[in-house]
C-alpha cells in the first residue's frame, strides 16, 4: 500500500484500471465459457431427444422390421431395449447384446431424462449423454437409448478457453498501453498547472496559471485557482498597504514626541507643564490609532469578533443623545418614543462618536443628528454643511487610511479609519452604512435592524 502511495496518480490510475479490466475480462471469460458450454449441452440432450422421438414414432407406426439397423448420425448411437432389458434394436456401431445402460440407471430414469456416462463404456470418445424415450404398447413396452457424444463441442469449448486465455493478457497490455497515453494526455494540463505554479512561487511568472484549452473540470479549477491567486495578491497588497499606512501613522506622533522631548532636553526653561500636555496629546492619538488598528485586526479575523461583548437591547435615541451631548456644536432632537435596537452599546457609540467626529472635523458651521424609525429598521441620520464627498469617491473613503485631497492634512486628527471602523461595526450588526448628499455637505444613514 505505501508503494502504491508513491506512485504516480498516472501510474495508479493505469494500475487500477487495467486490474479491473484484467478482473473484468477474466469474468466474462469464464462465464461466457461456462454458458456456452451450457448451451451446447443442452443442444445435444435436444438432438438426443429428437432422434429418440423419431425412433419412438417409427416403432409405435410398426415401421421397424427385426434385425434392421437404425440409421442415425455418426455422433450417435441408439438401442432399443425391452422391459427385460434385452436388446431389439440398434444402430450402426452399437452393442447388440448389452444395454448402455446398467440397471440400476435404467430403474431411476425417466421419460426423455438424460444420464451421462463415460464414452470408454460404449467406444465412444470423450463423455457421452444418453436420453432415453419410451415407445411401444403399455403392455409390451419398449424403451429407447440415445447416446450423443460431447467431445466435439468440449473441444470448441477449450479451444474457445485457450484463444481467451492467449488474447486476454495481449488485450490488457495493449489496453494498458493506450489507457498510459491516453491520461498522459489528459494529466497534462495538470502538469502545466504544476509548472505554472513552481514558476509563481520562483518569482519567474505572474500570478496566473496557464488555462487550458479544452473546457474540462481541468480549466474550470485552474479558473477557480487563478480567482484564489488574484484574491491572495490582493489580500496580500491590503496587508502591505496597510502595514505602510499604520507604520506612516505611528511615526508621526511618534516623532512629534521625540522632537518635543529633544527640545525640552536642550532648553534649561522648558515648560514641563505646556510639554506635558502636548505629550498627552500626542499619547492619546497613539491610543486611538491603536484601538483601531486592533479593532480592524480583529475584523479581519474570520474566527473572532469584532464586537466582543454580548448583544443586548439598547434605546438607540438615548445613546445617540449622550454622544452627541459631548460636542456643543452638534444638534440633536431626541425622538418622541423609546428606539430599541439589539447590539453592544460601546461599539454603537464608536459607530456614532467617529461619524461626529469627521462631521464636527468638516463642517462649516452647523452638525446635526436625528434617530428615526424606518420600517423594520432604525436610522441614525449625520448631516454637516461641509465640502461633502463626490459621488464617485463615496465608496473610496470606506477604505482604511483613505483620504481625499481636502482632508490629508495630518493636523486635522484623523487617521483615515474612521469610516472603515464605522462600516465593519454596522455591518457586525447587521446594518448598512451609507453616503449622500445633505445640500451642501455630507449626510450619512446608518440602517440598524429594530428590536423584535
Amino acid at each position: 500500500m505505501r508503494r502504491l502511495r508513491e506512485m504516480s496518480l498516472r501510474a495508479r490510475l493505469v494500475l487500477v484500471s487495467v486490474l479491473a479490466l484484467t478482473l473484468g475480462l477474466a469474468a466474462g471469460g469464464v462465464l461466457l465459457v461456462g454458458v456456452l458450454n451450457y448451451a451446447l449441452l443442452r443442444a445435444v440432450s435436444a438432438e438426443a431427444r429428437d432422434t429418440g422421438r423419431g425412433v419412438a414414432d417409427l416403432i409405435n407406426k410398426g415401421l421397424l422390421n427385426p434385425n434392421q439397423f437404425i440409421e442415425v448420425n455418426p455422433s450417435m448411437q441408439v438401442q432399443v431395449i425391452d422391459a427385460q432389458s434385452r436388446v431389439r434394436w440398434v444402430s450402426a456401431g452399437a452393442n447388440q447384446l448389452t444395454p448402455m445402460l446398467y440397471d440400476d440407471e435404467l430403474r431411476g430414469l425417466t421419460n426423455e431424462e438424460v444420464q451421462e456416462i463415460p464414452g470408454s463404456r460404449i467406444g465412444l470418445d470423450g463423455d457421452v449423454r444418453v436420453v432415453m424415450v419410451v415407445a411401444g404398447p403399455p403392455t409390451q413396452p419398449l424403451r429407447v437409448l440415445v447416446a450423443r457424444s460431447t467431445s466435439d463441442l468440449s473441444q470448441g469449448v477449450r479451444i474457445l478457453a485457450i484463444t481467451l486465455l492467449t488474447t486476454f493478457p495481449l488485450l490488457v497490455v495493449l489496453l494498458a498501453l493506450v489507457l498510459w497515453r491516453a491520461l498522459g494526455a489528459a494529466l497534462h494540463p495538470v502538469d502545466a498547472l504544476r509548472a505554472g505554479a513552481e514558476e509563481i512561487t520562483g518569482g519567474t511568472r505572474e500570478g496566473r496559471l496557464p488555462l487550458p484549452e479544452s473546457r474540462d473540470e481541468i480549466h474550470r479549477l485552474a479558473v477557480t485557482l487563478n480567482g484564489m491567486l488574484h484574491r491572495l495578491e490582493s489580500a496580500r497588497v491590503r496587508q502591505r498597504a496597510f502595514v505602510a499606512d499604520a507604520a506612516h501613522e505611528l511615526r508621526s506622533p511618534l516623532t512629534n514626541m521625540r522632537t518635543e522631548l529633544e527640545v525640552a532636553q536642550r532648553l534649561p526653561d522648558t515648560d514641563w507643564q505646556a510639554l506635558t500636555g502636548d505629550l498627552l496629546t500626542d499619547v492619546d492619538r497613539l491610543s486611538r490609532l491603536v484601538d483601531d488598528l486592533l479593532l480592524l485586526a480583529r475584523a479581519d479575523d474570520g474566527g473572532r469578533r469584532a464586537v466582543a461583548a454580548p448583544f443586548r437591547s439598547v434605546d438607540l435615541g438615548a445613546l445617540v443623545g449622550d454622544v452627541a451631548d459631548r460636542y456643543p456644536s452638534v444638534t440633536y432632537v431626541r425622538p418622541a418614543a423609546p428606539m430599541e435596537v439589539t447590539g453592544e452599546p460601546d461599539a454603537l457609540g464608536r459607530v456614532v462618536g467617529n461619524l461626529l467626529d469627521n462631521a464636527v472635523r468638516h463642517a462649516k458651521s452647523r452638525v446635526q443628528v436625528t434617530v428615526s424609525a424606518d420600517g423594520t429598521h432604525r436610522m441614525i441620520t449625520v448631516a454637516d454643511d461641509g465640502p461633502g464627498i463626490p459621488e464617485a469617491d463615496r465608496e473610496r473613503v470606506f477604505d482604511r487610511f483613505t483620504r481625499l485631497d481636502d482632508a490629508r492634512a495630518r493636523d486635522a486628527g484623523g487617521s483615515g479609519l474612521g469610516l472603515a471602523i464605522v462600516r465593519e461595526l454596522v455591518r457586525r450588526h447587521g446594518g448598512t452604512v451609507t453616503l449622500g448628499d445633505a445640500g451642501p455637505g455630507l449626510r450619512v444613514d446608518v440602517r440598524l435592524p429594530a428590536l423584535r
